[in-house]
């Protein structure tokens, strides 16, 4: 289904569909290679908010329409008008890309990105922050912001290194050359990079089978991932012992182990 925000009669910038537990969010500009636009923003910041507090949804899929996942900044909306000072860029990062990025990371449930062309500057942030990330051969990743005398954005500068290394990091910052995506995936800056053909069909398989997991274990387990960055090793067994008593109370461990003594496949309900 299209959700158009209320009033708007044209097409949709994002296209939001729901099935088996999973929302699927397609970028939908791409006659310009779904590049953000405030407007993207906001539909996707309230499709993000809906899948937060919908226990119907259980898992996300984020790709783009077309031939590109994203461009990044769309760069028509930042031309200044006549006698207009330099922009500070800083306030479309408050209001638009630092919230996106946190809510993908602070949403706790499973995150799969289906990178279908190219993902340029902020479109590779928005990637990278996707838990899982399964890319087309032909796609790629490109740091474009030294391109245009910026520095990177978008939780660049934060998943590069722990993604793909300090070398490789600084070298795709400062040069913005492109990364192809087999070697994105040797780097393990993403999970893997599929035949074109087969793209949408195994992201979506993985995005069906986590829907079905643990839901809330798998919630607790990425928060877990993400506060290792920066707890140290008694902070970090200190937050695993918490999150393991919260898992332990839920159904899907019960659940769990009822199917494991069983000898059948789980049923779990993401409780």
């Amino acid at each position: 289904m299209r959700i158009p925000p209320a009033g708007r009669m044209t097409e949709p910038l994002l296209l939001v569909a729901v099935a088996e537990g999973v929302a699927t969010l397609t970028l939908n500009r791409p006659e310009r290679l779904n590049a953000f636009t405030a407007g993207l923003h906001e539909e996707l910041a309230a499709a993000l908010e809906r899948a937060a507090g919908d226990d119907a949804i259980r898992a996300l899929l984020i790709t783009g329409a077309g031939r590109g996942f994203c461009a990044g900044q769309d760069l028509s909306e930042r031309q200044p008008t006549p006698g207009e000072g330099p922009r500070d860029l800083s306030q479309a990062l408050e209001r638009y890309y630092n919230p996106l990025i946190r809510r993908l990371r602070g949403l706790e449930k499973p995150v799969v990105a289906a990178v279908n062309g190219v993902a340029a500057g902020a479109g590779a942030g928005l990637a990278l922050a996707c838990d899982i990330v399964i890319a087309a051969r032909s796609a790629s990743f490109i740091e474009a912001f030294s391109r245009i005398g910026l520095v990177p954005d978008a939780g660049n500068t934060f998943f590069l290194p722990r993604l793909a290394g300090s070398a490789r990091a600084m070298a795709m910052a400062l040069t913005g050359e492109a990364v192809p995506a087999e070697r994105a995936a040797e780097w393990g800056l993403i999970w893997k990079a599929v035949p074109d053909d087969a793209l949408m069909s195994e992201a979506r398989g993985l995005a069906v089978r986590l829907a079905q997991g643990p839901t809330r274990a798998l919630g607790l387990t990425k928060r877990a991932l993400n506060r290792s960055a920066t707890n140290d090793l008694p902070a970090q067994l200190d937050l695993e012992r918490d999150l393991q008593r919260e898992a332990g109370q839920g159904e899907d461990y019960r659940e769990g182990v009822a199917a494991f003594l069983e000898k059948r496949p789980p049923r779990f309900s993401g409780r």
